[in-house]
This record gives structure tokens, sequence and C-alpha cells, in this order.
């Protein structure tokens, strides 16, 4: 099949416009002809919420910073469960002097607290990696919704802080083994308090890392959103023990950190919270990790990137 063109001449000499013709037996492809090929006008195709995932977890995982912050995770938590393991003695001796009862669940997570931070860290990067070179733009420009885009971010750290966890408890598990048995302390998976502190670690690292993601969206830049975050959790409940007044104490027993201690100890091995039982400190610490993923989704539908 062949297309060919006409071009006429007018009296003054100057060309007409070219008018594409058909040749017998071709195919007509003009607009609204039979055959034509439709051209879309850019920028009207949209990623529906599998293509945004798809792209998140690419991201996430192609960032030298995540495997880092992952297995660090993982080496503190091993670490400082031998640690633990390796004192345990001395915890059983200061246990049974006080009429306390020592939980193996609570030695193999006793590393919690520092690993928090790397969590934190991870959930930090993951929003304000793309401000600091530029990539939120092409982002955005993708999903102009962006509430999707903050949607996608945190599944995949649910997913990763999921798997960073268990990795995380069988190291410690595995560390602290020997001195768990030696002092009949291993933890039973038929123990529902063993699934309290194991789920409990899982729920404030997935807790921790919604902070940082939020705050990230909202402060939109690396150092001051780790700043915040860690002053949020370790930072703040520190000072502010020390400030022996009753509604001071019964802040800081709301704070994330305090708050997770009442699910997350057993016994007085990891602190307690004497204001919240531990469905309570469950709520506390989701609203705090709520409030944070809303204030970012407020930022970034109001802000232009």
């Amino acid at each position: 099949m062949s297309t060919t063109a006409t071009t006429s001449v007018s009296p003054g000499g100057a060309a007409a416009p070219t008018v594409p013709s058909t040749a017998p037996g071709s195919r007509a492809t003009g607009p609204g002809r039979p055959g034509a090929a439709v051209v879309h006008p850019a920028g009207s195709a949209r990623l529906n919420f599998l293509g945004v995932m798809k792209g998140e977890w690419i991201k996430l995982l192609s960032l030298r910073s995540t495997w880092w912050t992952l297995g660090i995770t993982v080496a503190v938590m091993t670490l400082l469960g031998l640690a633990q393991a390796s004192s345990l003695q001395y915890f059983a001796e200061d246990a049974a002097a006080a009429g306390a009862t020592l939980y193996g669940a609570e030695v193999v997570i006793g590393g919690y607290q520092f690993a928090t931070v790397t969590i934190a860290v991870l959930g930090a990067l993951l929003m304000t990696g793309e401000y600091s070179t530029g990539m939120i733009r092409s982002t955005f420009a993708a999903v102009p919704a962006r509430l999707p885009v903050l949607a996608a971010k945190a599944l995949a750290l649910v997913v990763l802080t999921v798997a960073v966890s268990a990795a995380s408890i069988v190291g410690g598990y595995l560390a602290a083994r020997p001195a768990l048995t030696d002092h009949d302390l291993v933890p039973s998976l038929s123990d529902s308090t063993t699934w309290q502190v194991f789920g409990g670690m899982a729920f404030f690292f997935m807790a921790a890392a919604f902070m940082a993601l939020g705050l990230g969206a909202v402060l939109r830049h690396t150092a001051g959103t780790i700043t915040a975050v860690l002053g949020l959790l370790l930072l703040l409940p520190g000072v502010l023990q020390f400030v022996q007044i009753d509604w001071v104490q019964d802040l800081v027993s709301v704070l994330p950190l305090p708050a997770a201690v009442s699910f997350l100890s057993l016994g007085d091995m990891l602190g307690s919270n004497e204001l919240l039982s531990a469905w309570e400190g469950v709520a506390v610490v989701g609203a705090w990790a709520v409030a944070a993923l809303v204030a970012g989704a407020v930022m970034l539908r109001r802000r232009d990137a």
C-alpha cells in the first residue's frame, strides 16, 4: 500500500499546501478514519497503585543505604542479645532478690531500643532521599495525586520492617540460646507472652518507621528529620524523666518509647509503664504513627515539590 501527495501551484507561483491522497488499495490513516493511529496527549497516562508500589519497592531495594540499615539492625539486635544473655546471671539474681520474674523473650529483644534508631533512619531516608536528589519531582509528575506515593512507601516499610524484625529475633535468639537454656528461660512459641514481645517489637519498629516517614514528608530534610524523630523517640523521654512533676511524668508515659515499654516489658527488665496497660500502649504508639503520616499527607498535598 502507498500514499502519495499532490502539490498544486497557484497562479502567482506559490505552492499550495500539500494534501495527502490515498492510492488505490491503500488504508486510510487520517483522524476519524478506519485504522487511524490515535495519539494520546502527553501526561494522559496514569499509574495505578500497583505500578506505584512496584516503583517504590524498586527504589527502596536499589539503595545501598537500605541494605546497610537492615544489616546494622540485625547485627545490633544479635550482639545486644548476646550481651544481655552474657549478663543473665546478674539479671536473674536481681530478679530473684526483687521477687520478679524473668522472661527469655525480653532477653532476645534486649537491643530493640538501639535498633529502632536504624529503622527510623530507613524511614526518613525513604522520603527525604528523593527530595535531596530532586527525584521527587519526577515521582509526583507520574503520580499527581501524591497520596498513593506515601501509601506505597508505607507499605514497603511494613514489608521490610516485618522481615528485619524476624531476622533480628532469630539472630538474638541464636545468640542468647545457650545462656537461656542454662537458666531455663528459652521462650516458647506456644506462650502468648512470647508473641506479645516479638510481635510488639515488630509493631514498634513499624511505628518508628512511619513516624520517620511522616516527619520526612513534613521537614523534607534528612538530617532534620532524623534529629526530630530520634529526639522524640529517645532524647525527650530521657530528659523529661528527671523532671519530677506528676503531669510531666504522665506526659513521659505517653511518649512513643515509654508507651512501647507497656507491651514489650513483661517484668521489670526493660523498664515499666505504670500509667498504660499493654493495649493502651499499643493504641498510643499507633496514634503517634498515624499522626505523623497524616501530617505528612497534608503537607504533601499543600506544598509544591
